[in-house]
């Protein structure tokens, strides 16, 4: 049987370190509160494919939280990229076919995108969620491409465009799922509502 993996990137809610661009609107308690409006969702998806996710914190391993059932790992990295990597190899290497990451912040998310993504990931190389401000809610694969880590305009509006061109430029395949509305801004929380 294929070994999926499902990466989930996650923050601790801790005032002023997460939903920055938020809070710059709302401030930081209530960029807490949408984080954790967020995390639970989440969490919630996440319960769908309980024997395939593992959970990788940005800053620390928290012992308990909503996240106690599935492997915590501590992510490792000079950016978001490498981070992404190295996350990545871990999981391949540990027996992994399909490996999937998501992050914690788009609501609109559903299991259904996850399956759809590990169903495609039979007949292309890369699988990519677009989101609407021009980046990306999930990236899947059937093996490390890690060119797509290195050199990405991260958090910039050309990223999700950038990486299908480095795909092509290695002769590689990929499919797009529906496009989706992370929650960056305050406006895209209060449009969620």
């Amino acid at each position: 049987m294929t070994a999926n993996r499902l990466i989930v990137f996650v923050k601790n809610p801790i005032p002023g370190q997460v939903k920055t661009r938020i809070a710059r609107t709302v401030g930081d308690a209530r960029a807490v509160e949408v984080y954790s409006h967020l995390l639970a969702y989440t969490q919630q998806l996440a319960h769908s494919f309980a024997n395939e996710c593992v959970v990788y914190y940005g800053d620390f391993i928290n012992p308990d939280d909503g996240w106690n059932q599935y492997p915590k790992y501590q992510q490792t990295g000079a950016d978001l990229g490498e981070r992404m990597a190295n996350a990545f190899q871990e999981q391949f290497a540990t027996g992994a076919n399909k490996v999937i990451i998501i992050g914690s912040d788009c609501l609109e998310i559903t299991p259904d995108h996850i399956n759809q993504a590990i169903r495609v990931l039979d007949t292309v190389d890369v699988v990519i969620g677009p989101a609407t401000d021009g980046g990306y809610y999930l990236l899947g694969m059937n093996q490390l491409q890690a060119f797509l880590f290195r050199d990405m305009p991260w958090s910039q509006p050309e990223l999700c465009q950038l990486t299908e061109l480095a795909i092509l430029q290695h002769n590689l395949t990929f499919a797009r799922l529906g496009e989706l509305t992370d929650i960056d801004e305050w406006a895209d929380y209060e449009r969620y509502l």
